[in-house]
């Protein structure tokens, strides 16, 4: 059985196989002993915190298989970005050139760097092992941080965003970034990268162009990247898409990735989760119906446990779930505890 918990610091190791496995492009898993453990101590501090609103809290989750005790992937949620350090955008809007006189009218599209998410909750860090991607196992931890969410809002901004991994190649290197470093910068975009996944950003206010950029300046390959993702990165916006993100012309200084956002109680798996009573029953006693898999989850905070799993029924009428004794054990519920879930 898969099971999501937070993270603690026996996960160290396996947070770092991960990181060396995500590879270029993926900056909130730098390989770096010192982040990594700080994540992992912040993610631990933000589970026991008392809030009233949404603060620097970030909340870092493990996907475990409960047989191996192997970690499978990761994935976590920021609180509230932009509060300590300044998250930028680029965001894609247009100018006019207009001349009556000559006749001319001429609409060029700008990029203008912003920080117009500061304060949004941010789901982040979504990564699943190669070897572990077929079945369920992705949209199950993109899906679950949205049933965390709705479990406990008042942590929570009611602005959702998503950067996704913008285009680069193999080697990490980025077309829209090349431009960049050719007129503004002498780094590589694997180093840049590297430098804000550490959270050093100085260099981006200190170097970047403060004023709009015309689009139609850069060149042909970095024009054609703006708000395109990367190619492993098209299922995870397929997901979200469905979920009810939308892009709304923010992109990455970086690679020119797409964020995409939502509000909280629009998306769609917040709006579909039950909430009910667990009745542990027999597997003979289950009244499922065929295919039908749910992800169901203890409704705790630092305590958290979700899975997904087939033996699985609702019953609208007493509004309950009623589960296997296993699947009980792996949430840490018992017999009439309040549970929730949804269809996945």
């Amino acid at each position: 059985m898969q099971v999501l918990r937070p993270i603690s610091n026996k996960d160290f190791a396996a947070l770092k196989t991960i990181a060396i496995e995500s590879g270029h492009g993926f900056t909130s898993l730098p390989v770096d002993d010192d982040l990594l453990s700080s994540k992992i101590v912040r993610s631990e501090q933000s589970f026991d915190k008392t809030v009233k609103q949404p603060q620097d809290e970030g909340y870092l989750f493990v996907l475990e298989d409960s047989d191996t005790g192997e970690i499978l992937g990761t994935t976590a949620i920021e609180a509230a970005v932009g509060m300590q350090t300044p998250l930028y955008h680029y965001h894609l809007g247009k100018t006019v050139h207009h001349s009556r006189t000559l006749n001319v009218y001429n609409t060029v599209d700008i990029l203008s760097m912003c920080n117009d998410y500061t304060g949004a909750s941010e789901i982040c860090t979504l990564f699943l092992r190669e070897a572990f991607r077929q079945g369920l196992a992705g949209r199950f931890l993109s899906r679950s941080r949205f049933n965390f969410m709705a479990l406990h809002a008042d942590r929570f901004s009611d602005t959702v965003i998503a950067e996704m991994r913008g285009v680069s190649d193999e080697d990490g290197h980025s077309p829209f970034w090349q431009w960049l470093q050719e007129h503004f910068f002498s780094i590589e975009f694997p180093q840049a990268d590297h430098l804000v996944g550490l959270g050093d950003k100085v260099f981006i206010s200190e170097l970047m162009p403060k004023y709009p950029i015309y689009a139609n300046l850069l060149s042909k390959k970095a024009q054609a990247v703006i708000g395109q993702v990367h190619e492993k990165t098209k299922p995870a916006l397929r997901l979200l898409e469905k979920e009810g993100f939308e892009h709304r012309g923010y992109v990455d200084l970086f690679d020119a990735g797409p964020t995409v956002e939502s509000r909280l109680h629009n998306i769609k798996t917040v709006r579909e989760t039950k909430r009910g009573k667990a009745q542990i029953v027999e597997s003979g006693e289950l009244d499922t119906v065929n295919g039908e898999t749910w992800s169901v989850s203890n409704c705790r905070l630092a305590d958290f446990r979700a899975t997904f799993d087939t033996r699985v029924s609702w019953c609208a009428k007493s509004s309950s779930f009623r589960i296997t004794a296993d699947i009980a054990s792996a949430l840490k519920i018992v017999d009439g505890e309040e549970i929730s879930g949804f269809l996945l």
